[in-house]
Parts: structure tokens; C-alpha cells; sequence
């Protein structure tokens, strides 16, 4: 990731990646980030107001050259809001409204849970089911998705086209139309709160821009944005782009039952149908659905253009998916490739869970380099 962003990055970024690489050879090295603890401490005493007004706001406003100014550091963006809510399987799934993705988790969970899904989780039925009810979702979520849009509107649109998911065949494309840098956690109690939580650069290294002071380095979250006059999601000031987010929780008759979520751009809403259906239609265990073969429709350039791509998304089997898969999916007309086991590109994703005895589970994805799971 460190090398393949090299080249792109500005000489402050560039300076901040070489000072890291110089410092982390081992496990366990220290790395030393006083510009980024400078930070931390300002907003420990000063709250919001002493980071967007102090040095990272300083160096933020002259890398912006422009684009934004005082005014808009200094009001605050932050809201809480209601999740989004559908059901599916017998349980609540709730997730963050647009302008994040999530609506797209919540959406073909519904359509699939009203399906004949085969008992067997090796059965290619059962993946292009679930394919089919992915794409019936989010194939105009570049069009339907803004921070504007209204998502209930969304999941209702989603469920008046199910007669669109065809049950033996891969649909026709309704439209025309790479690493990234995403953690996900969550944790649970004994008294049954939990928190699903995500943060993300966006691309690997974000936009390679770097706040000379601090040394933070800048997201590229804007790229959900359009340039296209009179679009939706325009650019524009106080606005918000539409995002990949989506972390989900999941209640069975007002108790919590699940904290999910995962990494992975575009594909995050099918990996977490996917973990959804195997948690609580196949009452899988967390660590048996975790390690499952996943499949994700992806688009042919960066990771987040699978619903812009004018052929529709090509559909990667994970290798330790069933071996039949490839070529059961391909006779129901998907186009689909195969990748190695265990790859990044399906995900990194954590679940806790509770079942009816209010015993927690929770597991960790073995596609993760780093990645924990603890309980007290």
C-alpha cells in the first residue's frame, strides 16, 4: 500500500511516508507522530474548535488553496440521526442513513429474506440469489444516492422492483453506466449495548495529501461526489458526498443480537448480506459464517464503480468458496472470476453476537493481516 501510493503523494506526504518507513522495520517498533499527538492533545483541551481552528486548520486551509475557507471549518458538521431500520430473518438490522450506503445492506436483506434460500450454503443457487438480490438493490444507487435522499424512500423504491430479481438467470443491467484504507470495530456489553463502528480514508492513503504541521494525512472521500451539472450528488458547498460506510447492528425483539460490520468500498453492503443471512437465516456461528467463501460484485477500475460500469459488475468468487461455483454462476450468465482464499478484496470484517441465552460470540477475519477478538 505504503509503495504503490508513493509515487502519487505530494513531497510533504511523501516526506511523512519515508519518516514512517524509517521508523517500522520490526513488530514492535515505535512510531514516533509528534505532529499527530500535538494534535490529539489540542483536541483533548480544545474539543473540535482547537483542531479545525489551530494548526491542522491553518495547514488545511492553505493545502486547500481556496476551496474552502474559516467559515467552513468552523461550523460544525457532526449529527446524530436515526438509523435506518428493515427487517429480515426474524431480527431489526439497523444501519447509518444516506448519505452512506447502508440503505443497500437493509434493502437486499429484505428482498433476499423473502427468497426459498437452499439449506445448503454451497449450493451456487444460493449465491446467485443473494447476487441477484445485491444488484436489484444497488444498480442506481449513483443516481438514487445523496445526502439529500431520503432513505426510507429508498428501501420502499427497493422493495416495490423484488418482481426485477430473476431467480434462476443473472438480470440484465438495468443502466448504462482498488485498495482502500478502512477499519471497522464494534464492541458489546454485558448489559447488552454495543457500538459498530467505521472509519475510512476512502483510497489507500487517501487523496496522498498530507497536512505539513500535524502530518495528518487527507481522506479522498469527496470522490463520491459528481461533476456533472444538475446531478444529485453534485459538488457544492455544505454538502455531503454519498459514501461507502455501512456499518450495520442487528436486534431480535428489541435486544441487541449483532454488531457487524466490514471494510471493502463498494462490496461492504453484499459481504454483510451475506454474513446476515448465514447469522440468522442458517443460524450459523460467527466464526463459521466469518470464514465462509464470499463472492462481491465489483466494478473494473477502482473499487467504486461497480454500479457505473456500462457492462454491470463482475462477480469475484473468493477461492475457498465451493469449487463449483465459478462455473454454476457463469451457466446462470454472471460473469464471474475467481480469486486466491482468504483475499482482502472480500472484506475485513468483525462480528459480536448474542444469542438466545445471552451467551456473546464474536469472531475476526482471518482476511486481515491485523485483526483481534477479546471478551471479559
Amino acid at each position: 500500500l505504503l509503495v504503490g501510493s508513493l509515487a502519487r503523494l505530494d513531497a510533504q506526504a511523501r516526506g511523512t511516508l519515508h519518516e514512517l518507513a524509517g521508523q517500522a522495520h520490526r513488530p514492535n517498533d515505535r512510531v514516533r507522530r509528534p505532529g499527530v499527538a500535538n494534535a490529539l492533545r489540542a483536541i483533548a483541551d480544545g474539543g473540535r474548535e482547537a483542531f479545525y481552528t489551530g494548526d491542522f486548520g491553518r495547514g488545511l486551509l492553505q493545502l486547500g488553496n481556496g476551496w474552502y475557507t474559516e467559515a467552513d471549518l468552523a461550523r460544525s458538521q457532526a449529527e446524530w440521526v436515526a438509523p435506518l431500520q428493515a427487517q429480515a430473518w426474524g431480527v431489526d438490522l439497523f444501519t447509518v442513513p444516506p448519505n452512506s450506503q447502508g440503505y443497500l445492506t437493509l434493502g437486499a436483506a429484505a428482498l433476499a429474506s423473502n427468497l426459498e434460500l437452499p439449506a445448503d450454503t454451497t449450493d451456487e443457487w444460493w449465491a446467485h440469489l443473494l447476487i441477484e438480490a445485491a444488484k436489484v438493490a444497488g444498480y442506481d444507487r449513483p443516481a438514487a444516492l445523496h445526502a439529500g435522499a431520503d432513505g426510507e424512500a429508498l428501501l420502499r423504491a427497493i422493495a416495490d422492483r423484488a418482481h426485477l430479481l430473476d431467480h434462476d438467470r443473472a438480470a440484465g443491467w438495468p443502466m448504462a453506466a482498488s485498495a482502500g484504507d478502512t477499519t471497522y470495530l464494534c464492541t458489546a456489553d454485558e448489559q447488552g449495548m454495543g457500538v459498530s463502528l467505521i472509519q475510512s480514508n476512502a483510497s489507500g492513503f487517501g487523496s496522498w495529501l498530507v497536512e505539513p504541521t500535524t502530518q495528518i494525512n487527507l481522506h479522498n472521500r469527496g470522490l463520491g461526489f459528481s461533476l456533472q451539472e444538475g446531478h444529485s450528488a453534485e459538488l457544492a458547498p455544505a454538502t455531503r458526498p454519498p459514501h461507502t460506510l455501512s456499518p450495520a447492528l442487528a436486534t431480535r425483539d428489541g435486544q441487541l443480537a449483532a454488531v457487524f460490520g466490514t471494510m471493502g468500498g463498494d462490496a461492504q453492503p453484499q459481504i454483510l448480506l451475506q454474513l446476515a443471512a448465514r447469522l440468522f437465516h442458517q443460524h450459523q456461528s460467527p466464526a463459521v459464517a466469518m470464514h465462509a467463501g464470499r463472492w462481491a460484485l465489483t466494478g473494473p477500475v477502482t473499487g467504486f464503480d461497480t454500479w457505473t460500469a456500462p457492462a454491470g459488475p463482475i462477480v469475484e468468487i473468493e477461492g475457498n468458496a465451493p469449487g463449483h461455483w465459478a462455473t454454476d454462476l457463469a451457466a446462470r450468465g454472471h460473469r464471474t472470476s475467481v480469486l486466491p482464499a482468504y483475499d482482502s478484496a472480500f472484506g475485513h470484517a468483525q462480528i459480536i453476537m448474542r444469542d438466545d441465552n445471552g451467551f456473546w460470540a464474536g469472531a475476526t477475519d482471518p482476511r486481515a493481516r491485523v485483526g483481534s477478538v477479546a471478551g471479559a
